[in-house]
């Protein structure tokens, strides 16, 4: 059903790194998302209504919010859209995360108020009237949330979209909470026994729980979360399947929202190469990232004495000395610096956030180490904390 969706109304959508194919996808999503979850909520605010039942009601209140969270959605992919400008020179992109923002603050207002009504209806219960077409129009809603949960996870999946990730965790949710109902409604209606305020609460505090959790998951892009271990990996082995590349270091990555992503890096190449000809590797895997992975890539380029006896053995000393203090030590852009009063040893020091010595403790066993083995050199060390 998806694939035929996606061929019906999506040209070249199998070309998902495309901006306008993205904006198709997303449009896609918020309209179907609109027109199940407004249909769902209709037929549940009915069969609330005709049963009396507090919880069939705030499962429709829920759908009402999802219909929301669609037109939000849909809004914000349009808006993210939006071509650079002087003002916002890397696009507008995270207008998609804000509108998933608003998506889940709205859940959380829903899922309070429906809390309240809950608690009266416990408070002062009254009989509930469950027929087979409210018990039908329960199960008919699951099977088609499980479709949706489906729909949204692959057309997530297929852009890398948080949003519609989010969208198929709340389709989830929805089949949890629906089938909470579902289960209320059959043992009130076989036992006589008034579950149904209990029910509602318990659809209302998972409604809120949702909210509460998408608020971070939203909140972490915009704040600028650590990059995705994936993409990290998949940029590292794109620079360094160039054969000329010997190392590579000080990755950064930014993101300004789903297809917007910059990064940077430090590229070791043999110092005895032609700088030209690096100049132009450097441009040419700057070309790929962008074509395979739709990444803005700048390299800086760090040349390597390759041959240099001295600046071996004593790298491999660092090495060896941070081995004895921490394996999970490492250290990158070392050269050897002379002058006239001293010989330093200068590189970046890769130190672990989660690290419980602190810089100061670190360098000075190194300084300790280095002197012992010989006391003509001293350190210079720059400090780059990693994950």
């Amino acid at each position: 059903m998806t694939e035929l969706l996606l061929r019906l109304f999506v040209k070249n959508y199998k070309n998902p790194t495309n901006p306008k194919v993205h904006l198709a996808i997303g449009r896609l999503a918020g309209t179907v998302g609109i027109f199940c979850n407004a249909l769902l909520s209709l037929v549940k605010m009915f069969a609330g209504i005709l049963s009396g039942s507090v919880s069939i009601i705030a499962d429709g209140m829920n759908n009402l919010s999802d219909t929301m969270s669609s037109v939000i959605t849909l809004l914000g992919f349009r808006m993210a859209n939006k071509p650079a400008d002087k003002d916002h020179p890397y696009g507008h992109a995270r207008y998609e995360y804000l509108s998933g923002l608003l998506v889940a603050i709205f859940v959380i207002i829903v899922g309070v108020e429906l809390i309240k009504s809950s608690v009266e209806k416990i408070i002062s219960p009254s009989l509930v009237d469950f027929s087979a077409l409210t018990l039908g129009i329960l199960v008919v809603s699951i099977l088609l949330k499980v479709w949706m949960t489906l729909f949204y996870k692959g057309l997530g999946k297929r852009i890398k979209s948080q949003t519609l990730k989010a969208a198929a965790l709340d389709s989830r949710n929805d089949v949890i909470a629906t089938i909470a109902v579902l289960i209320g409604a059959i043992i009130e209606r076989t036992y006589s026994v008034n579950v149904d305020g209990y029910m509602g609460l318990l659809v209302a505090i998972f409604i809120l729980v949702s909210g509460i959790k998408a608020v971070g998951e939203t909140i972490s892009p915009i704040l600028g979360k650590r990059a995705d271990a994936e993409l990290v990996e998949a940029i590292t082995q794109l620079v360094l399947g160039h054969d000329k590349i010997l190392g590579v270091h000080d990755i950064l990555v930014h993101d300004y929202g789903p297809g917007q992503c910059f990064a940077s890096l430090h590229a070791e190449l043999s110092a005895e190469e032609d700088p030209i000809i690096c100049h132009d590797i450097i441009d040419d895997i700057e070309c790929d990232a962008y074509d395979e992975l739709n990444v803005r890539l700048v390299i800086h380029y760090d040349p390597v004495e390759v041959n240099n006896a001295e600046r071996k053995q004593m790298e491999k000393a660092i090495g060896e000395i941070l081995e004895n203090i921490s394996p999970d030590l490492s250290f990158h852009d070392f050269r050897i610096v002379r002058s006239a009063k001293q010989t330093k040893l200068v590189f970046d020091l890769a130190v672990p956030y989660s690290m419980e010595m602190q810089a100061k403790e670190i360098k000075d066993r190194i300084d300790d180490a280095v002197k012992e083995k010989d006391p003509e050199y001293t350190t210079f060390i720059r400090f780059d904390e990693k994950a």
